[in-house]
């Protein structure tokens, strides 16, 4: 008799762990796909992104504007400068006495032209002088006709000899030349005063040409001596520089470059099938490798460019020639950067960025149909030599015209 309990009738049945391990997968993917696809819906759909983004910034070549020998250097790379700071000097030698010899020509020229004046006045004094001497003349041409007349008269009865009449006759001959030549005299003195009319005619002495010919000769020779010294056309920090001490240098050679760190942008470069949704004035969040995800930049989109990178590359693609493989273009897209974050967050010109537009607002326009306004890229640092240029002219004007 067989004691031991018997088995179940039916054992359960291994778990097959082949199945069970492409179901483990099969879920995965669809929860990961679920995800992806959440995660698509909700936020990849409301932006664009791209690494593609650079810093840019405006770099200002510092050139002279007239040929010179370098004799002093008064700034060097990585040192921050302000607006109207000297930054490279020229020798002002040759400059000067150009100057000189311009201040010594608009003198002479001033006074030339106040003789011109002079002289009108004379002449106005020589033709009444003249006129009066013509009239004298006159007088003088009726008396001798006069007494002509009265002897011509007398010469039958015998009362006037013919001695005395030929003398009478003499006298009137005499009268009617000098009327003459007092009258030849009065018309060549009213031509001397319209030849000399004529070169001042309309005119001022502060505004007749040679005067404003000699002033203009003062003005270039005094900018050129101003121009001896090179300033900083706006605050920035000097890169680049190459200029030496004592190198000769011609008018228009870089000598340095000077970058304003407080006018950055962004260049960012997005596929172009990343464009449609991109509008001017969206939102952007920005960050930059030099300081990681731990710094964040606040932009907006200002503006998308006219062409794509490719187009203004120094050797554009030749699509139309050989074997054609088809590549996604990029166009730069121009963002602004918050001046507060950039005074707090320093960055440079060339310094890669991560860009995100949020583009959850369409209704701004895709290309900019009106000017935007002033960046701030202008100089009033040379307005001032100008100035002092147009003072300059007056002060010799005025020390060689006292009597106007």
């Amino acid at each position: 008799m067989n004691t031991s309990e018997s088995s179940p009738t039916t054992a359960a049945a291994p778990a097959n762990p082949a199945r069970k391990k492409a179901l483990t997968v099969i879920s995965l993917v669809v929860l990961l796909g679920l995800l992806y696809g959440g995660y698509e819906w909700l936020v990849n759909r409301h932006s664009e992104d791209t690494d593609n983004a650079y810093v840019q910034g405006n770099v200002i070549q510092i050139t002279p504007q007239i040929s010179g020998t370098v004799t002093a250097i008064l700034a060097d790379d990585t040192d921050f400068v302000k607006a109207g700071q000297p930054l490279v000097q020229l020798d002002p030698a040759d400059a000067n006495v150009a100057l000189e010899l311009a201040r010594a020509n608009l003198a002479q020229t001033v006074r030339q032209v106040r003789t011109l004046y002079a002289v009108n006045a004379g002449l106005s004094a020589q033709i009444a002088l003249r006129e009066a001497e013509v009239q004298r003349a006159q007088s003088d041409v009726a008396r001798a006709t006069d007494d002509l007349n009265r002897r011509q008269s007398l010469v039958g009865n015998g009362a006037v000899s013919k001695e005395e009449l030929g003398h009478t006759q003499a006298q009137l001959a005499s009268a009617q030349n000098a009327l003459a030549a007092s009258t030849a005299a009065a018309t060549a003195a009213r031509e001397q005063l319209a030849s000399n009319q004529a070169l001042t005619d309309g005119t001022t002495l502060q505004n007749h040409p040679s005067v404003i010919a000699a002033a203009a000769k003062l003005h270039e020779a005094y900018l050129a001596t101003n121009r001896a010294a090179l300033p900083a056309p706006v605050d920035g920090y000097v890169a680049k520089r190459t200029v030496q001490l004592g190198q000769r240098v011609a008018a228009g050679a870089p000598l340095m470059s000077l970058i304003a760190l407080n006018q950055l942008w962004v260049d960012a470069n997005f596929k172009e099938v990343q464009l449609r949704n991109i509008r001017i004035g969206q939102p952007v969040t920005l960050t930059a490798d030099v300081y990681g995800k731990k710094v964040e930049y606040k932009g907006t989109v200002v503006g998308l460019s006219a062409g794509t990178g490719a187009a203004f590359a120094l050797l554009p693609a030749q699509n139309a020639t050989g074997n054609w493989i088809k590549v996604v273009q990029r166009v730069p897209v121009r963002i602004a950067l918050d001046a507060q974050q950039l005074a707090k967050n320093p960055l440079r010109v060339g310094l890669s960025m991560e860009a995100t537009v949020d583009i959850t607002d369409q209704s701004g326009k895709s290309l900019a149909d009106a000017p935007q306004a002033a960046s701030g890229a202008q100089t009033q640092v040379f307005t001032a030599i100008d100035k002092q240029a147009d003072a300059e002219v007056k002060k010799i004007i005025a020390a060689n015209a006292p009597r106007l």
